[in-house]
């Protein structure tokens, strides 16, 4: 399981790291810390993202940008796999083999980035 620390949480939800830690205490995240500083789990980042992400109207613009973000589902099937990844407002979604995402590690949780360029988009882990 992927782990983040609270400072990288609260910058991936928008957020404070007093924000982060309130969330901690009533329950909203769970964090750990076994010997080093708190972190939060990667996968529950990634369900507070999909939640809070806003429904945005379609805009028929041509982005070719690096979208930073949070991995919050993946979807496997035979041959190919199905990403996707919360950056901030913008919910962006990859088809790639099943092999790329097996080697890179992709699972909810993870953080990654969306390259765009025309129709292509290219999938890399943080």
């Amino acid at each position: 399981m992927t782990h983040l620390r609270i400072s990288e949480a609260a910058a991936l939800l928008g957020v404070s790291d007093d924000t982060v830690r309130r969330w901690i205490d009533s329950g909203r995240l769970t964090s750990t810390s076994d010997t080093g500083p708190a972190t939060v789990l990667g996968s529950d980042v990634a369900r507070l993202m999909r939640e809070s992400a806003p429904e945005l109207p379609h805009l028929n613009v041509s982005a070719r940008n690096r979208f930073p973000g949070i991995v919050t589902r993946v979807e496997k099937d035979g041959v190919m796999a199905l990403v996707e990844i919360q950056s901030g407002p913008h919910r962006v979604i990859s088809l790639l083999s099943r092999e790329a995402v097996e080697d890179l590690g992709i699972e909810p949780g993870v953080r990654a980035a969306a390259s765009v360029k025309s129709t292509n988009v290219i999938v890399d882990t943080a």
